[in-house]
């Protein structure tokens, strides 16, 4: 089953169940891909679709953030919700050791020696963890690496 057609079930299931966190992820994912392949004239395959839920993700987790900024908890714990059922349409996430060990072997491969080389080491890490870890932990680990 493509990741479309479960996506489709899933939004049907979750409108039966009257789970109305679900059914608003889901509907907001299908928008933007339907919105994605009318403006390219394309019609998206699941790796790709993985990439628009990562990038939704990524919104929700840094909405997460200054909504707990702003010390609106009602909302923190919405997009909680929202970022567990985005997870559920993402590959398994790696661990930070996992990661951290990525990023060492990365580092070593491509021969980098200080903050000079962040872009090539993120360069070469973000397609072997694609959809699979967050960019910002990443940066992180790579920083904390070469220090």
């Amino acid at each position: 089953m493509s990741l479309k057609q479960k996506l489709q079930e899933d939004l049907k299931s979750s409108m039966k169940n009257k789970d109305a966190i679900k059914k608003s992820v889901i509907t907001l994912i299908r928008s933007s891909i339907k919105q994605y392949e009318v403006d390219n004239r394309v019609e998206l395959q699941d790796d790709e679709i993985v990439d628009l839920i990562a990038k939704q993700l990524k919104q929700t987790r840094d909405s997460r953030e200054e909504f707990a900024k702003a010390g609106r908890d009602d909302l923190v714990s919405k997009a909680e919700a929202e970022i567990e059922v985005l997870k559920e349409y993402l590959p398994q996430q790696l661990s930070e050791e996992e990661l951290n060990e990525i990023v060492i072997s990365t580092i070593s491969e491509v021969g980098a020696t200080s903050m000079k080389d962040m872009k090539k080491i993120m360069t070469s890490i973000m397609p072997k963890v694609k959809g699979r870890a967050d960019g910002k932990l990443i940066n992180e680990l790579v920083k904390k690496n070469l220090q």
